[in-house]
């Protein structure tokens, strides 16, 4: 199993980045895809962005394409979200999720992963 820490999130001005970080302790890092996710008060757990295994493979939601960047680095068992141009409707706790995979796959579901961080508060004021 492994354990998951999410870092980096804050309070920032509408138009400003971030950069969230999520470690993973406990089995090998590179066998999990990983995905972020979010969630509001009163919704439900969003896709924000997935991984597979190496790096090789991304996938966005809609509401972040071409604003936030997902990447890993398997050597310090750490997977990345780089926000930029942030709006108010980003504001949510974030979370990373992991889930045993093969080499190719990422998920977008948030019922696909196995394993959750305790979240990171983002806050985007307007």
């Amino acid at each position: 199993q492994v354990q998951l820490v999410e870092s980096g999130g804050g309070l920032v001005q509408a138009g400003g980045s971030l950069r969230l970080s999520c470690a993973a302790s406990g089995r090998s890092f590179s066998s999990y895809a990983m995905g972020w996710f979010r969630q509001a008060p009163g919704k439900e757990r969003e896709f924000v962005a997935a991984i597979n295994r190496n790096g090789g493979n991304t996938y966005y939601g809609d509401s972040v394409k071409g604003r936030f960047t997902i990447s890993r680095d398997n050597a310090k068992d750490t997977v990345y979200l780089q926000m930029n141009s942030l709006k108010p409707e980003d504001t949510a706790v974030y979370y990373c999720g992991a889930k045993e995979a093969y080499y190719s796959n990422y998920f977008t579901s948030r019922y696909s992963y196995d394993y959750w961080g305790q979240g990171t508060q983002v806050t985007v004021s307007s």
